[in-house]
């Protein structure tokens, strides 16, 4: 069974309290539940967590190395300079969907830049919660795609 780690970085526990006319008024539990329903319809496996600390988001990249086969990451502020983060996943070799819930494009000048997109299969900004589910779906159809052809 297909297994993908949903990492959430800083600030993202305030979901649903911060800033909602940016990030909308969904709290991150409801994105964690909605992502479960989609984990059961595509018969996969997922696991959660949120930190505010960028270590112990670095630990659990590394922990999930032979033990998840996907990574989606909202890094939050961390997307912009942590290249402890970036070096976590690419020393994992996990494909891996970086999200973001607001357009990062689109705001401030040092949003628009992420130091996670160039090792990543992807990048989803913009789309809300949803940019979640969408992630999640790509990575699992990726997944098996290679698994079928292996």
């Amino acid at each position: 069974m297909i297994s993908i780690l949903v990492l959430n970085g800083p600030n993202l526990n305030m979901l649903g309290k911060r800033e909602p006319h940016i990030y909308g008024s969904q709290t991150l539990a409801d994105i964690t539940a909605k992502l479960e329903n989609v984990a059961q319809e595509l018969g996969v496996k997922i696991e959660h967590k949120q930190s505010n600390f960028e270590g112990e988001l670095v630990e659990t990249i590394q922990q999930a190395m032979g033990v998840h086969d996907g990574l989606v990451i909202n890094p939050a502020a961390f997307t912009h300079y942590s290249y402890a983060i970036r070096d976590a996943i690419a020393s994992t070799g996990i494909p891996t969907i970086e999200v973001h819930i607001s357009n990062v494009h689109a705001r401030e000048e040092f949003r628009q830049i992420s130091v996670i997109a160039p090792i990543a299969v992807g990048q989803i900004t913009g789309l809300g919660a949803d940019g979640y589910e969408w992630a999640l779906r790509t990575l699992v159809r990726r997944l098996s795609t290679a698994k079928a052809q292996s």
